[in-house]
């Protein structure tokens, strides 16, 4: 009978009181996004297998000590006040079960902390740069490079949500490992998507590094999460889960559209001929370089462009 009573007070508290089953973004939602990755999975286990029973059973035993010592020990059931010093038995066990607790809680912590440090081989790169107040994009191996804006509220379309939506979106293949490199080009920026379980501080020279597998197609949103001034709140996150054939057809259209450096092969015939890199002279620049390889050339930024 106990163990009954005690599996619908478990489900009360998961299906009920756990934000982590409200999967849809709603009005006035108060829990966690839909989990499509792997370390959100684990995130949301921790949150409501281990550290939401641990609470609520604290709370529930610390609740009926106070009403027990309220009712139990009032003046007038004792005239004359106890003069106990200390109990041996009770410190111990105060001492000994917070600490048992503590270990319960840290010993899947630290297995999640390393998951999320430890970078499986990916399969996609990016680079996400933090300004005040956007976002800016890169894909390193694709030489495709890019902004993400706000949508301002007028120019939202349809079931497009406010705040969140920007104008270019991140666009990623399904089940593949992407890793995402993080840093901010003036203040402390956070790169968050919650949905993938994915938080990063962006801090001006210095890059940091994490990772997503996201196992669900469809559009994901996050935010800036650390305040980085006036406009903190309209730094927007949008990324798009596509497979693999939409996102070789994005990346076809991408790479026409945000190219960042010209083709090697054309800029060493340009700069042989005295020609511009991006509005500004070259100098000194070998034609080896680009042929072999991808090299950004110098740039002397005291020749402007005739």
């Amino acid at each position: 009978m106990k163990k009954k009573l005690l599996n619908k007070f478990y489900l009360f508290l998961v299906f009920f009181i756990s934000p982590s089953i409200l999967f849809a973004r709603d009005n006035w939602q108060m829990g966690y996004n839909e989990s499509v990755t792997s370390v959100m999975d684990d995130i949301v286990h921790l949150h409501d297998r281990i550290l939401l029973p641990i609470i609520v059973a604290i709370c529930v035993f610390v609740l009926f000590l106070l009403l027990y010592s309220i009712i139990r020990f009032r003046a007038s059931k004792n005239p004359i006040p106890s003069k106990t010093s200390h109990n041996t038995f009770i410190e111990i066990l105060w001492t000994v079960i917070p600490c048992l607790i503590l270990i319960v809680i840290a010993v899947p912590s630290f297995r999640l902390l390393y998951k999320q440090d430890v970078i499986p081989k990916a399969d996609v790169t990016i680079k996400a740069i933090g300004y005040q107040w956007y976002w800016g994009y890169e894909y390193p191996d694709q030489n495709i490079a890019f902004d993400a804006n706000m949508v301002e509220t007028k120019n939202l379309k349809p079931n497009q949500p406010r705040l969140l939506e920007t104008d270019n979106h991140v666009v990623v293949p399904v089940n593949k490992v992407v890793k995402v490199l993080i840093t901010a080009n003036d203040v402390l920026h956070s790169w968050a998507v919650p949905s993938f379980g994915v938080k990063r501080d962006a801090i001006p020279g210095r890059i940091n590094e994490t990772w997503f597998k996201a196992e669900k197609e469809g559009v994901y949103y996050g935010q800036c999460s650390e305040l980085c001034g006036s406009r903190h709140a309209f730094m927007p996150i949008t990324v798009r889960v596509v497979s693999e054939k939409q996102y070789n057809d994005w990346l076809k259209e991408a790479k026409a559209k945000f190219t960042k450096y010209p083709d090697n092969n054309v800029v060493a015939e340009n700069v042989i001929s005295g020609s511009l890199f991006n509005g500004v002279l070259v100098n000194n620049v070998s034609t080896s370089n680009f042929k072999d390889k991808a090299v950004k050339p110098e740039i002397s930024t005291n020749n402007k462009a005739p």
